[in-house]
């Protein structure tokens, strides 16, 4: 900002009085405000708060837009769905906003074609901080991974966000009977039962793997139980909100006041 004009660009944020009283000069969009954009499948069950398509788990607004599949097709990556993601992708960009994340880890298949495909950044699995993870650990410690489909997470689609199957140990919780409405989209969810499970995987982890410096959990509606997880652990956890908090800082910095 100067003399109280504001300039023609993506990051315009208006702080002051002053800010506000120049001019602005942006590209049209039918809504604007939106830092982040999220694709979600339409799946039907419980969205807990801290689910990545729960909007009052951001403290900023964020802006949906939906794709329609099997989740099984997106653990596999099938190439029948590529375009219907990457579409959403461009969808979200001519909405506005300034980075895209999926709301899914298996959409880490699609990393690199809706990178392609748009100018502004984009994440759109919570694994893509495994390697930034993995910098911080000593060399022989792992990353234990929470995923809803174990078997899928294959080391084809860790290449894709820059990872290594080497350097990850895979729990698979799409298996138990307290996450099956999740992952087969039943209405009815026994939110405290999926708690003590994962309770019981974080003390398990704890004791049984000495090789996991921290966690990720890969699943979108798993943000909900981190706190959980941590609490029996005693580990670091990553998961899609770390993400998606860490970008939207990149995209809204502010200026810094204080003493000296």
């Amino acid at each position: 900002m100067d003399n109280g004009k504001t300039y023609s660009n993506a990051y315009v944020n208006l702080q002051t009085v002053e800010d506000l009283m120049g001019t602005v000069s942006q590209p049209a969009y039918t809504t604007a405000g939106f830092p982040i954009g999220i694709i979600a499948i339409r799946l039907d069950y419980p969205k807990l708060p801290g689910n990545v398509v729960n909007a009052s788990t951001f403290r900023f607004p964020v802006l949906y837009e939906e794709v329609a599949f099997e989740i099984e097709a997106l653990f596999r990556g099938d190439e029948a769905i590529r375009e219907q993601i990457v579409q959403a992708a461009v969808r979200l960009e001519g909405r506005g906003v300034r980075a895209i994340i999926g709301a899914c880890g298996f959409f880490a298949h699609f990393q690199e074609d809706v990178c392609s495909a748009v100018k502004v950044p984009v994440y759109l699995s919570s694994l893509c901080q495994i390697p930034i993870i993995k910098t911080g650990l000593r060399k022989e410690k792992k990353i234990g991974v929470l995923a809803a489909s174990g078997e899928s997470v294959t080391q084809d689609l860790l290449e894709k966000v820059g990872a290594d199957s080497e350097d990850v140990i895979v729990f698979d919780v799409g298996k138990w009977e307290s996450f099956s409405p999740i992952r087969w989209g039943k209405t009815t969810l026994d939110n405290g039962a999926l708690t003590k499970d994962l309770m019981a995987l974080g003390e398990r982890i704890r004791k049984e793997y000495p090789q996991v410096g921290a966690i990720l959990l890969e699943c979108s509606d798993l943000p909900p139980y981190a706190w959980a997880i941590q609490r029996a652990s005693a580990l670091p956890v990553f998961d899609f909100i770390t993400l998606i908090r860490w970008v939207y800082i990149s995209l809204t910095q502010q200026p810094y006041f204080g003493s000296m």
